[in-house]
């Protein structure tokens, strides 16, 4: 029988940090949401009536502005695991800035959208549009988050609680930043290609 003390102390190959795990959790339910929502787009482009259209230009750049920003990202937390916490600062600052930037593109492709007639509810709307206004707002929202996030670690840096031996927000910080980024690359490339 293994006694209370020995079940507590128990930090074997299988325990993870609560947060960390939550945070995985919530990665994966992200995957599924997102996974659903494509899933749903190529059962419905099936049916009869789906309105074929070019996505906006515009995204593009956001793409663009995404990858430079996980660059950015990944300079701030190499910085954090040396101490620089100037370079952290600045990486987190530029980075923030990209991750607004991004999302004042994807709101400038819906103004393209509309000057096309495409809508997303209404007349002059089709399946195929509101899918691509789905889409792209369920991940804006999704950025918004991150943007939040780097904020609360911009602070965090400022007041000097971001060093190599402090390393789980900019870990987090930093995984979730990419994982937007790689999940916007899937669904500009979804988008795209089906």
């Amino acid at each position: 029988m293994v006694s209370n003390e020995t079940y507590n102390n128990y930090s074997g190959p299988s325990s993870m940090n609560p947060k960390k795990f939550a945070f995985w959790l919530g990665l994966v339910s992200i995957v599924m949401f997102f996974a659903a929502l494509t899933s749903a787009y190529i059962v419905r482009k099936a049916d009869p009536g789906w309105n074929v259209f070019e996505l906006p230009e515009v995204l593009k750049y956001s793409t663009l502005v995404i990858i430079l920003s996980s660059v950015t990202m990944q300079w701030s937390y190499s910085s954090a695991k040396k101490d620089e916490l100037e370079k952290v600062r600045l990486g987190v600052l530029v980075t923030t800035g990209l991750g607004v930037l991004f999302l004042v593109l994807q709101f400038m492709s819906y103004d393209d959208l509309v000057e096309r007639g495409l809508y997303f509810t209404g007349e002059g709307s089709n399946v195929s549009s509101s899918f691509l206004y789905v889409i792209t707002l369920m991940h804006a929202l999704h950025i918004v988050s991150a943007v939040l996030f780097l904020l609360y670690a911009l602070v965090a840096a400022y007041r000097s609680k971001v060093n190599s031996k402090n390393m789980l927000m900019m870990e987090s910080c930093t995984t979730y930043w990419h994982f937007l980024g790689l999940l916007w690359l899937y669904l500009y490339g979804f988008l795209m290609f089906s």
